[in-house]
């Protein structure tokens, strides 16, 4: 269970009045412990973390709260008694942990691990660093090929997380784009500004559609790289027997959760890479195009309707509209045409006697009567040389059995090196001559195949496997 122990109200300091402020000292301690700004290590002394929240609550907005809740949070004097309430919220409630050294009595407050994972996407909603989420497709490549040449089953599994990325960015773009559909519609009913409908439109397509969604589409699309995946998953699939038992063994040692009985885990990872690819060029690529596509109509007609505003509202039909609204007889104006409107009339046809006939057309016929043509002596020289040349390799089980009884002689035991090869057919039944242990002689006796693990060679083949065929008695 997740609400458990200290975790029960794990939520609780994002729900009050001052939840953007808790919200906004997560992300400052986040930052200054896990990214490029960390100064101290893995985990602060109690005043430097007085400090941090003291600078996220001045730079973060109360909201309202709730007057009616009795344990609704109270006020306080100054920044740092704030702070002191934060601290102690986030450690009550399983967001940090307070460790203390058993030799210097100093306490620290790390994050707790779910503090971490929960803080970790509030840091990334508003975050503007560069995120390559379109190397995922080349990361699953790149990782399929170092397990296929090394054999290093974590590249397997790296791979495997890879290939799941790559549906879970797609999923992302996508929702990205209608936000950003909407938020364009809101501003421009809001503002109805055109210069900044169109510069936010071609930021957005500077900043965002260049780096990431431009690449995604062209040179790292995953119909480009699909193949190559393919390959290289076929290429693992085709490795040795006792390799690939190996690599079972260390998949099932490090994967326990996902162990079932007759199952393989590592034939799932490389059906479950295979299917995500699949998903994402045929379900997620076009619906990503069909997204980018309503996106940059919509722009389109936003941009288009703001410019016709924009300059029909300096034209002469907007003087002529000013004119008549300043004009003190414009009543006796609209009286007179009101007169000669009068009669107008305006007649519609009937829809119930109204109909659109479709005109069938007939599907042309070939009456043209043509000669029979005797064929050619060069066709039908054509048709006989294909007829020979499909019975001359036209081999079956009889023919089979008359070349083994030949071979076999009186004897019952022979070599595959000391078959008769004295014409072609010869050599065609030499070449099938494994096959004769499937052949049963009319219910009386069968041929049985025993390999030798030897190779020979002879005027025909460079090498072949060297095996010995023995007449045996059916039971």
């Amino acid at each position: 269970m997740f609400f458990v122990d200290s975790y029960q109200h794990f939520f609780r300091p994002l729900t009050g009045k001052y939840r953007e402020q808790v919200v906004e000292c997560l992300r400052l301690l986040y930052e200054r412990l896990y990214t490029a700004k960390a100064d101290y290590g893995e985990s602060l002394a109690r005043e430097q973390i007085l400090e941090i929240f003291s600078e996220a609550l001045t730079r973060a907005p109360q909201l309202d709260g709730d007057d009616d809740n009795p344990e609704s949070e109270g006020r306080f004097r100054n920044l740092r008694e704030q702070a002191v309430w934060v601290l102690n919220s986030l450690v009550e409630f399983g967001w940090l942990e307070k460790q203390v050294d058993s030799a210097t009595l100093s306490a620290t407050f790390p994050f707790s691990r779910r503090g971490r994972l929960f803080t970790q996407p509030l840091v990334e909603v508003d975050s503007a660093r560069v995120r390559t989420r379109h190397r995922n497709t080349r990361n699953t490549l790149n990782a399929l090929e170092a397990f296929a040449a090394r054999g290093e089953i974590h590249d397997l599994i790296d791979a495997w997380e890879y290939s799941e990325r790559i549906v879970a960015d797609f999923t992302d773009m996508i929702a990205e784009l209608e936000e950003r559909k909407r938020e364009m519609v809101r501003e421009v009913e809001a503002q109805l500004l055109v210069q900044q409908a169109t510069d936010e439109f071609f930021s957005f397509m500077e900043s965002r559609f260049q780096p990431d969604l431009a690449i995604r589409l062209s040179a790292d699309s995953v119909e480009k790289h699909r193949d190559a995946i393919g390959r290289v998953i076929a290429r693992i699939r085709r490795k040795e027997k006792t390799l690939k038992a190996e690599w079972e063994r260390r998949l099932r040692q490090m994967l326990p959760e996902l162990v079932e009985e007759g199952r393989s885990l590592l034939w799932l990872m490389l059906d479950t890479i295979e299917d995500r690819m699949r998903r994402a060029c045929e379900v997620k690529l076009p619906a990503l195009r069909r997204a980018l596509q309503g996106f940059t109509k919509r722009a389109d007609i936003i941009i288009r309707q703001l410019s016709y505003l924009h300059s029909q509202s300096e034209g002469e039909f907007t003087d002529l509209c000013q004119r008549l609204g300043d004009n003190a007889e414009k009543s006796a104006l609209l009286d007179r045409l009101g007169g000669e409107l009068g009669g107008f009339q305006l007649r519609l046809f009937d829809p119930k006697q109204t109909q659109l006939w479709q005109r069938s057309r007939r599907q042309p016929v070939n009456t043209r009567v043509e000669d029979e043509a005797p064929l050619a002596e060069e066709s039908r020289r054509d048709i006989l040389l294909q007829q020979l040349l499909d019975q001359a390799f036209n081999f079956n089980s009889s023919d089979l059995r008359e070349y083994l009884q030949k071979a076999l002689g009186s004897g019952r035991r022979i070599n595959s090196r000391d078959l008769p090869l004295e014409d072609a057919r010869d050599l065609l039944a030499m070449s099938h001559m494994v096959e004769a242990a499937a052949v049963n002689q009319a219910g009386t006796a069968a041929v049985q195949v025993e390999f030798t693990g030897a190779t020979a060679s002879n005027d025909y083949f460079v090498q072949f496997d060297e095996y010995i065929l023995e007449l045996k008695e059916s039971d």
